[in-house]
């Protein structure tokens, strides 16, 4: 089959190979008809990932038709959690729905999908084994990804959820990992009535986080980005917006929320935060060496300017450590911090019917559509040209 392959720091390759196969019972094979590249696909493709290995099979987002399940996956009729035909979008953790945080609905801690052999590794890194994740390399499994015409789906009786007929793969792709993230992010900031929350970054995560915030019941969101397209697309879903290279941003925010400052903070930015403030050009530096690995700004301003007593919500991706942590600002304010991969299996069925109703259409953040085979110039454009390029849709 054809793939979108992993080869180093801005090297990706549509290369033939080897067909996925059922290796446990409780696996399906899936035939990709939608896959789309994950801003979370950048700090692959900029190397900031470890423990990836030449020739891995890119992508987390994905969806399609199944054409082949394990044995035990093959009940009688309406009994079989899944049939060869059925259309599903997949979510990019893998869960076995067994253990004490499936059980707990805390998905993305499982702690059967990562295998015993790969499990020492974030071990070492984190004191504990992470859960697998689609594509996102060794430290989570090694799973291949789904850029690519096909692609093994471990605990398909788990993950997978039904597409209902009259729904396009475009509006239901999302639902594998950017809406629920976004949606979690916002349940993360315990929106009550009234309150203002601050999005840091505008692309597609921070896109998902501003309009559940708002479907949550947020009386204001402040998004705060740099690229002219993406705050253009905040405000049109009734964000009002700061462009941080034309004002301070927490003194903006201190204006806007009366002198109190928001009443959550969301970080959508993550390990790559852009900008030229002194702590950012020190982090990158240290980063260009390998002396640290993440650009923490956006959090270390997401801390200084939440209001005391405040949450901050943390759905960007970081892989390290960070110095110049403020953590005398967490401590003194009180603040409440909730971050982590998202449980995407506990939101997918209640945000698919959210879609069903009309509440909101996902589709809005798609500006590219391009077929699998070119794949790089997908994450070319989404590299460098991310005012422009807010979401990349691949079809095999």
């Amino acid at each position: 089959m054809r793939a979108l392959t992993w080869h180093g720091k801005h090297d990706v390759r549509v290369e033939t190979v080897d067909d996925p196969k059922i290796i446990n019972p409780r696996d399906l094979i899936l035939k990709v008809t939608a896959t789309a590249i994950c801003g979370s696909d950048l700090h692959i493709y900029d190397s900031f990932i470890p423990s990836m290995m030449a020739g891995d099979v890119l992508g987390h987002e994905f969806m399609g038709e199944v054409v082949e399940v394990g044995p035990a996956l093959r009940g009688e009729g309406d009994n079989a959690p899944l049939k060869v035909g059925d259309r599903v979008v997949v979510p990019f953790n893998i869960a076995c729905g067994n253990c004490r945080p499936c059980k707990t609905g805390q998905f993305s801690g499982c702690d059967n999908s990562i295998p015993a052999e790969k499990g020492d590794i974030s071990e070492v890194a984190y004191g504990h084994a992470v859960s697998g994740i689609f594509d996102y390399s060794h430290m989570t499994g090694g799973y291949a990804g789904g850029q690519a015409e096909y692609v093994r789906v471990p605990y398909g009786d788990v993950g997978p959820v039904k597409v209902p007929d009259g729904l396009t793969d475009e509006q239901v792709l999302f639902l594998s990992d950017i809406f629920p993230t976004g949606w979690m992010a916002a349940e993360n900031c315990g929106i009550e009535a009234g309150d203002t929350i601050a999005v840091w970054g505008c692309g597609p995560v921070g896109q998902f986080a501003i309009r559940s915030a708002l479907l949550q019941g947020a009386a204001k969101v402040i998004a705060i980005d740099h690229h002219a397209n993406r705050l253009a697309m905040a405000k049109a879903a009734g964000a009002e917006v700061l462009n941080y290279h034309e004002v301070k941003v927490r003194e903006a925010l201190m204006e806007l929320t009366g002198g109190r400052g928001p009443d959550a903070c969301i970080d959508a930015v993550g390990m790559e935060a852009h900008g030229f403030s002194p702590d950012n050009i020190a982090d990158a530096a240290k980063a260009a060496v390998r002396l640290a690995t993440d650009r923490t700004h956006a959090l270390r301003e997401v801390i200084m300017a939440c209001r005391k007593g405040g949450h901050v919500s943390v759905p960007g991706v970081y892989g390290g450590v960070t110095d110049k942590f403020p953590v005398g600002a967490f401590m003194e304010k009180g603040l409440t911090m909730k971050t982590g991969q998202t449980h995407t299996q506990k939101y997918m069925k209640q945000l698919l019917e959210l879609i069903q109703l009309g509440q909101i259409d996902p589709t809005f953040v798609i500006s590219h559509r391009l077929p699998l085979e070119e794949a790089a110039q997908g994450y070319r454009l989404f590299k460098d040209n991310q005012d422009e390029v807010t979401k990349v849709v691949l079809r095999p």
